[in-house]
């Protein structure tokens, strides 16, 4: 492999940034651009000047990792150096100029993966981890960092390969007298249970996924119900234009808040109605169609004004979603009354944001999550593949009730464990890990 090089650290200014260098010649490299002796060794850090062309560029510390005890299992250098955004450009200039090419997105984690340092899900644990906006999002991903979900994923596809082994025993040795008949009798219960552990691994991870990810929640409602008022009062701070003008919101006002360890992704959509104004058509369907994506909807009634014809035409699109009814200004007397259980608000002083947090709450289940349990999955390109496998394993399972052959039987089975292979990275192909790796940050 090449050496290459890139800034680790967020651009901007700062105390340090740190530039990191990789590669079978990276130490040589940086030496060239070093006033001083630099220490060789693993694990050992070096003072001096990054230079270029005779002139000096900045004072810095180089840290040393040699392969294979590295991030990326190559000799590997790390030059802090102060952190302006010129002075830190100038010294990525003097190690580009002395013969270092600039990394990709990811190639550093790219490259400790081929490297067998880590594996897929550890590899995307760091990126989930930089990401984490609550601190059980950064527990999950801590757990998967550290090997738990591999070793989850390892002990299923033992069990696959168990079974697989004692069906091509059979198929290639039908001879041998100790071997166990795998016909369809045999395999159907270890089919089974193998389909009701993973049943219970994403049960579990539906949980986990919204912890990781987060839910979107869409504010929706006719125009002037308080929708603006109820953004504002959830965030604590003035995101969206408020007034007694219909039509103020013309398109989605978005923001972000961690409750309780769910972060929820709100959009304050366009008030939904009839209308002749071109632009407020567009926030219109603009807000249909955040209705339609959101894993939860707000439906916002203004309780002093009778139900009309908009507001049952939103209750009617959304029956069917995961919604929370909320009636707003419970400081006048309400005009209505429904069946379905509401809770009341008042945008003006911030009555019912309890009972509204505790609602949330209840329909999302995260008090059912325990990040310390670490059988599920918080990913949602593991959680596909193993839907994906467990479809396969239904597949094997309807083929031993069906009497199929057990050679027949074997193929849905051998799916499924490469599926989950390619959860860890055991079965892979390029174009996924190029796909994976270009989405993280540079210099990581």
């Amino acid at each position: 492999m090449d050496n290459i090089v890139a800034i680790a650290t967020p651009y901007g200014s700062g105390a340090i940034s740190v530039i990191r260098a990789s590669g079978p010649d990276s130490i040589n490299l940086v030496g060239k651009v070093f006033d001083r002796k630099l220490k060789r060794e693993g694990y050992t850090i070096s003072y001096g000047n990054i230079v270029n062309n005779g002139e000096i560029i900045d004072e810095v510390l180089v840290s040393i990792f040699k392969a294979p005890h590295s991030f990326d299992g190559e000799d590997c250098c790390e030059i802090s150096c102060h952190g302006g955004i010129l002075v830190t450009n100038l010294v990525l200039e003097a190690l580009l100029d002395a013969g270092f090419r600039m990394a990709e997105p990811g190639e550093f984690s790219k490259r400790a993966f081929l490297n067998h340092k880590i594996d897929l899900t550890q590899s995307e644990a760091i990126m989930d981890i930089i990401a984490a906006s609550n601190k059980m999002a950064l527990k999950a991903a801590e757990g998967s960092l550290h090997s738990h979900t591999k070793k989850m994923i390892k002990e299923l596809r033992e069990e696959i390969l168990n079974i697989l082994a004692s069906i091509e025993v059979n198929i290639d040795y039908p001879e041998y007298e100790d071997a166990i008949a795998m016909d369809y009798h045999n395999i159907l219960p270890k089919v089974d249970l193998l389909i009701e552990k993973m049943k219970d691994i994403l049960n579990k991870s539906r949980v986990a996924k919204i912890v990781r990810e987060g839910i979107k929640v869409a504010i929706v409602g006719k125009p002037n119900v308080g929708k603006s008022s109820l953004l504002n009062m959830l965030l604590d701070e003035d995101k969206a234009i408020v007034s007694s003008i219909e039509g103020t919101t013309r398109d989605m006002v978005e923001g972000e808040l961690s409750l309780n360890n769910v972060t929820l992704r709100f959009i304050d959509t366009a008030g939904i109605r009839n209308s002749d104004d071109f632009v407020e058509q567009i926030g219109i369907k603009r807000s249909i169609k955040a209705m339609n994506e959101a894993d939860i909807v707000f439906v916002v009634l203004d309780s002093s004004r009778p139900l009309d014809d908009y507001d049952h035409k939103i209750l009617e699109e959304t029956k069917t979603k995961k919604r929370i009814i909320i009636y707003n200004k419970i400081d006048l007397n309400p005009a209505f009354k429904m069946d379905e259980e509401m809770i009341g608000i008042s945008t003006s002083n911030k009555e019912g944001m309890t009972k509204l947090e505790e609602r949330i709450e209840q329909m999302v289940h995260i008090n059912e999550f325990n990040p310390i349990d670490n059988n599920y999955l918080a990913n949602s390109r593991h959680i596909s593949l193993m839907k994906r496998a467990l479809e396969s394993l239904n597949n094997a399972k309807e083929g031993c009730l069906a009497t199929l052959d057990s050679s027949l039987i074997e193929i849905d089975i051998k799916d499924a464990f490469d599926l989950l292979g390619e959860i860890t990275g055991e079965a892979y192909d390029d174009e996924l890990i190029d796909s994976l790796f270009s989405k993280f940050c540079l210099g990581k």
